[in-house]
């Protein structure tokens, strides 16, 4: 009997809507797939259990949870056959999807879609398979056109398109209806802004005068306000041009069928004082050095500003400086909960990733769709290889085609400016490329000893930097063990010395018998996340096989 084809089903919806009904678009597709697995039974098809479903997410990208774990379980040998509704819920990219062929050609898998019969082992069945491809590409470019377009139309027409309105707004259908008793506190911020002068004053004014952001409810049905006025909150109110009854697209500013709280006299006289303003401040150090300032936010789109935390050190003026990059309402104290992001760490993150992309010239004209001449790959390849050298070097002029990052719980994603990257190259972009590409990198934000870290899934931290307390460890262990190894000190004499227990000092010098490769990835900073002071010191002494550290004190991959 011969052994059985392990089938696994992929699933994929582009939206979110249905997905909490009790039969969704996902169920329909797979009990459709399953039934033809159940068909081929005589073949030896067989379901696994295993679900790879991915609801939400477009096809137009690999960045999808159930598919990352479906290619892993391929490349791994686990699946003989991915089976499939239509060849789009794989991807609707052509770029996209040669690698994915390229995948499970490499793992001696294949895939089936059970509506769209062909061969891909003919030309002509290649030629089926990639021009339905082009067609779900140029369906979902297609969409995002018509969206955009629609988007730009009705603003031009001056419709309010929805989302949570500015304070002193509530929604009226296309439309907003002002709220008196809220539009008269932004009528009094604008006013004291130009008596004052200065947003830091206004916002203590504010403050001793007890005048709070009025609670509201979002479109979404969270709860807003009944905190102090911030100053961040107090810029975008002051730069809200929609208080003026006008509605902003881009750069574009049209009339709008609301009312306004603002007349455009007062406006455009706090808009000449801010940027006055601006002109005279000056950047910081702290400013300069902070890479992703103005470009950095959360999952939800607020910002997260940059902020500095010191500790003193041994010896008179020996501090130390900690940057980070936190959530505004954190920050503030305005809530216990929101990110904090070690700012050096995300940076290097994202130069390395941006790097990445720039070392791979193909890549990155087929992610980006730029046109490049013949006679020109030569010098592009050159231009990839020099943006990516001053992007490692963190300099600040080649991040211009970053327009922003943005930190989930478990990933950050890159927001790049097609026109740019070509601009940096020489070249144009193709009429139909995407004004913006995203790349991915899968992280999370996790505590190791006393600091928080950017880990990767393999347990590689984003920033491969020594931690001095460890290589101090390292060191100790070193020199304990020459000197009992001399034989001139005992453990006992030894830790009574160094004014330590001898359980401590036996658990130091075991660290001099690490195997090289670990020792070097330690000294480098290249060791697995959970690896710190505290784990090497505390817990339960590393195994005695060299290859057996490498496997639980390296990063996997």
């Amino acid at each position: 009997m011969s052994a059985a084809i392990r089938c696994a089903i992929y699933t994929r919806k582009s939206s979110d809507e249905g997905l909490e009904q009790d039969f969704n678009s996902l169920d329909a597709q797979r009990e459709a797939c399953a039934a033809y697995i159940r068909s081929q039974a005589s073949q030896g098809w067989d379901e696994m259990p295993e679900r790879y479903d991915d609801g939400g997410i477009s096809g137009g990208t690999l960045e999808r949870p159930a598919l990352r774990r479906l290619m892993d379980d391929v490349a791994a040998g686990k699946i003989d056959i991915v089976v499939v509704y239509k060849v789009d819920r794989l991807s609707r990219s052509l770029f996209d999807f040669a690698k994915l062929v390229e995948a499970f050609e490499k793992a001696d898998a294949s895939f089936v879609s059970i509506t769209q019969a062909f061969n891909t082992t003919s030309s002509m069945g290649r030629l089926t398979l990639n021009m339905l491809l082009s067609f779900a590409q140029f369906e979902r470019e297609v969409t995002a056109e018509r969206i955009r377009d629609k988007i730009a139309a009705s603003k031009a027409k001056g419709m309010w398109m929805g989302g949570t309105p500015p304070l002193g707004y509530k929604p009226d259908g296309r439309s907003l209806q002002v709220v008196e008793e809220h539009a008269a506190i932004v009528r009094h911020i604008f006013t004291r802004y130009l008596s004052l002068g200065n947003v830091r004053q206004l916002e203590a004014e504010l403050r001793a005068q007890k005048i709070m952001v009025p609670q509201r409810t979002s479109i979404s049905g969270k709860p807003l306000g009944g905190v102090p006025f911030s100053r961040g909150t107090l810029y975008l109110i002051l730069k809200r041009v929609t208080y003026t009854g006008r509605i902003a697209h881009g750069v574009k500013i049209y009339p709008g069928n609301h009312p306004a709280i603002i007349d455009v006299a007062t406006f455009d006289a706090v808009q000449k004082l801010l940027a006055g303003n601006l002109q005279g401040s000056k950047r910081t150090r702290s400013q300069s050095e902070s890479l992703l300032a103005g470009r950095i936010v959360d999952q939800h789109g607020a910002p997260l500003i940059i902020t500095h935390a010191t500790k003193a050190g041994a010896g008179e003026g020996n501090t130390s400086r900690y940057r980070y990059y936190v959530s505004r309402a954190l920050h503030h104290q305005e809530t216990t909960s929101g990110m904090r992001v070690p700012a050096r760490e995300i940076e290097t993150l994202v130069t390395s990733r941006l790097a990445s992309l720039f070392d791979d010239p193909v890549e990155l004209i087929a992610t980006a769709w730029l046109d490049v001449p013949g006679d020109r790959y030569a010098d592009v390849q050159q231009r990839c290889a020099r943006i990516a050298a001053q992007q490692r070097s963190r300099r600040p002029d080649v991040l211009v085609m970053l327009k922003q990052v943005q930190v989930h719980d478990s990933r950050i994603d890159l927001i790049l400016d097609t026109a740019a990257i070509a601009a940096a190259l020489g070249i144009t972009a193709h009429p139909s490329a995407p004004a913006t590409i995203t790349l991915s990198d899968y992280v999370r934000l996790t505590r190791s000893g006393k600091a928080m870290r950017l880990v990767h899934g393999n347990g590689a931290t984003a920033s491969a930097s020594p931690d001095r307390s460890l290589v101090k460890l390292m060191v100790q262990a070193r020199h304990w063990w020459g000197e009992l190894r001399r034989g001139g000190i005992d453990i006992t004499r030894l830790s009574a010395r160094e004014k330590v227990s001898s359980a401590y000092v036996t658990r130091v010098v075991r660290l001099a018998f690490l195997s090289p490769q670990v020792t070097s990835a330690i000294l480098t900073g290249t060791q697995h996340a959970r690896v710190t002071v505290k784990a090497l010191t505390l817990a339960a002494p590393p195994p005695a096989s060299w290859k057996l550290q490498a496997a639980t004190m390296l990063p996997t991959g």
